[in-house]
């Protein structure tokens, strides 16, 4: 069950990849706010030690192009993109009733450039999938992505626009089927609701369930119509370790991909899920957390790595460091280099820190029977699912500002953009009401549908609506041509 996943070692003799990372020197500017345990400054912390551990020379590097309003409204809802465009802590007093409906305020608070900022960091993951589908690159990386909370019509989590969700359906227009794996401790929500009834994605989320944020991610949510089975939820208990952990990876990762071939892999690499992580309850090792990178990285199916949680920064940006070299297939120093941000990393400063000896709550029986669970539900597919699908060039085209076929070893100037910027618990929103937004009239030239469904819909309401009177039937999202300028 789990052969393969060691065959391509991280140090000097693994098989290289060719590894695309995107990364803008302005995303480490953004601020939350006093106390937000969200921290865009882990970002430019990682792009440091990249630059020092002299790991950006190993790949190309490219400044993501924003993401317009309408690449965000593939996804999201018109009137929400709009709002999150125009509004700003100055007028954000006269939109009390829009920051309600769109659940915009406590975890995910409005801010200077807040609208910039969506734009960069899902135009990391846009470009990231359009550079996968062209081939010029086997893994995209872009850890200042995999913000996987937001929903349709709202913001979540800290998170207020999904760009998991729109490199998915950038995939999917070069691919039959993409696979979703998420190692935050937070369940990936967001992403399992926006594909939870069709077979064209499988999520497969591992996380921290019970009285936890954001509530969802039971072990029974298999998806619904034709997407049963093709969401799995791995729900886990304090203290995980690395043993136990990929005591559950390895086999249900190599099983999925063994029934569902995908064509293309999304993984969001959450850092909330390491020992030690200031919102965090897990005990995971970095070099644990990095070994699910390594897996999947094994399989040589396009990769796409994504950041997502993680909240004590000095750790985030460790993982996120090695776990790129494990990408590159390079071997990196514990001992760590001096640079802008060396004091952040004392008093050892090195790269790996200990796991704690916090109470592990997840017996080896519990682990067995979600094991034997999940593996049960993945043998009702017995192969890939048959989808109408023409192979075609994809839509989305490079243009000259993303092109880097003629300059593909231009280089970010390492020490050009470190500035330094340096609690409170996370806030499980009430449950808000959710507006379904008709879609607009779809591109001719698209191939493919996909399904937007509810967790509602397995929680056993019979009808199209829910209690509130919310129509919370499936919504077809199509995939119109978008261009990445």
């Amino acid at each position: 069950m789990e052969t393969g996943g060691n065959s391509l070692p991280s140090g000097p003799d693994g098989v290289k990849r060719k590894v695309l990372y995107f990364y803008d020197p302005e995303v480490g500017n953004y601020y939350y706010g006093q106390g937000h345990p969200m921290k865009p400054h882990r970002i430019r912390m990682t792009h440091a030690l990249l630059a020092h551990y002299g790991l950006l020379q190993h790949m190309q590097v490219h400044k993501p192009v924003p993401a317009r309003d309408r690449d965000l409204c593939r996804f999201h809802a018109d009137d929400y993109v709009n709002f999150l465009h125009n509004v700003t802590p100055e007028t954000q007093q006269d939109q009390l009733r829009q920051l309600k409906r769109f659940n915009v305020g406590e975890d995910c608070p409005v801010f200077d450039g807040l609208f910039s900022f969506c734009q960069t960091y899902a135009g990391g993951s846009i470009g990231g999938a359009v550079k996968l589908n062209h081939g010029f690159c086997d893994i995209a990386i872009n850890w200042a992505g995999g913000l996987h909370h937001a929903k349709k019509c709202e913001a979540s989590g800290f998170c207020y626009v999904n760009d998991i969700v729109l490199a998915i359906l950038e995939l999917l227009k070069q691919h039959q089927r993409v696979l979703y794996v998420d190692i935050d401790i937070h369940h990936g929500d967001g992403v399992e609701e926006a594909f939870y009834t069709t077979d064209r994605v499988m999520t497969v989320s591992f996380h921290k369930f019970g009285d936890y944020f954001p509530g969802t991610g039971d072990i029974r949510d298999i998806g619904y119509s034709k997407g049963k089975y093709y969401s799995l939820n791995v729900p886990l208990d304090d203290g995980i370790d690395d043993e136990g952990y990929q005591y559950l990876f390895k086999p249900i990762i190599s099983k999925v991909m063994e029934v569902f071939r995908p064509g293309a892999v999304v993984l969001q690499c959450g850092a909330d899920s390491l020992s030690g992580d200031r919102l965090g309850c897990f005990n995971l090792s970095i070099k644990g957390h990095a070994e699910c990178v390594k897996f999947m990285r094994s399989f040589n199916v396009p990769l796409l790595l994504l950041g997502g949680g993680g909240y004590t920064i000095r750790n985030v940006a460790r993982c996120w460091c090695y776990e790129t070299g494990v990408a590159l297939g390079v071997e990196v120093d514990d001992k760590m280099p001096q640079h802008e941000y060396y004091e952040y990393f004392g008093p050892d400063y090195t790269l790996h820190v200990s796991p704690s000896n916090m109470e592990n709550k997840n017996s080896r029986q519990l682990l067995l029977e979600i094991r034997k669970k999940l593996l049960d539900n993945l043998s009702k597919l017995e192969h890939a699912p048959s989808v109408q699908f023409q192979e075609r060039q994809p839509d989305t085209e490079l243009t000259e500002a993303d092109e880097d076929q003629d300059d593909g070893d231009e280089r970010w100037n390492s020490d050009s953009d470190m500035d330094i910027d340096e609690d409170r618990k996370l806030i499980i929103p009430s449950r808000v009401k959710r507006e379904v937004i008709e879609p607009e009239t779809k591109d001719p030239v698209c191939s493919m549908e996909v399904q937007i469904g509810t967790i509602e819909q397995t929680r056993g309401f019979d009808t199209a609506t829910n209690e509130t009177g919310v129509d919370v039937s499936p919504m077809p999202i199509d995939v119109p041509t978008v261009k990445v300028e």
